[in-house]
């Protein structure tokens, strides 16, 4: 089994701060590689509320600042300002659009986003119809019109990591009137943008 070797586990630890969406299969890799890094997780919808986003980031990240920690950004460009930010809490974030292509690579993202894709990840699923209708209204003509506006199906996409959410998507992709398609995913792509992520962090400190 591969493993992504970065720094001593005696030195001190970084501190992740991001989206909770994959927190699941972040974990899951941090533990597998023995990196020495902690994780602190911001609500997964919070890409839907820029204020909110760029408020809760940034309170994140100066809490952190102040406890003398290291901090690594675990977010895509989810926020127009977002490299203002970590600028200006002199720390980077992973390399990727969004979460789905960090999980799956640009190439494999562009092919399903090209045929209609809307991807559905286990957290999204469990929290749907509340997290939905919290955005966009109660109104279903009007839901289900902005999804078929740009979407053709709802793509789920299982992890190693995840439970049987099944159920969940098959209500989800309901709720919007789309059809429902799966795809088993790895943890591989992530792995390498993490390391990376990590790498680059440390380097800075150098």
């Amino acid at each position: 089994m591969k493993t992504f070797t970065i720094q001593p586990e005696n030195q001190t630890p970084l501190t992740m701060i991001g989206c909770g969406i994959l927190r699941k299969e972040v974990d899951g890799l941090i533990a597998k590689n023995h990196w020495n890094v902690h994780t602190h997780y911001l609500d997964s919808a919070l890409h839907n509320y820029l204020n909110r986003l760029s408020t809760e980031l940034n309170q994140a990240l100066e809490e952190r600042e102040k406890l003398g920690e290291k901090t690594v950004v675990f977010y895509g460009g989810c926020h127009p300002l977002m490299e203002k930010y970590l600028e200006g809490h002199h720390t980077c974030r992973t390399h990727g659009q969004n979460c789905i292509v960090m999980l799956l690579g640009y190439e494999l993202f562009m092919q399903e986003l090209e045929k209609g894709a809307y991807f559905l990840l286990e957290d999204w699923a469990l929290t749907w119809e509340p997290m939905i209708t919290a955005c966009f209204g109660a109104n279903m003509t009007v839901i289900r019109e902005i999804f078929h506006s740009s979407h053709k199906y709802i793509l789920a996409l299982r992890t190693p990591c995840n439970g049987d959410f099944s159920a969940a998507a098959e209500t989800a992709a309901r709720f919007v009137d789309l059809p429902l398609e799966w795809m088993d995913v790895g943890l591989e792509h992530l792995e390498t943008v993490l390391a990376d992520a990590i790498q680059r962090r440390l380097a800075a400190e150098q």
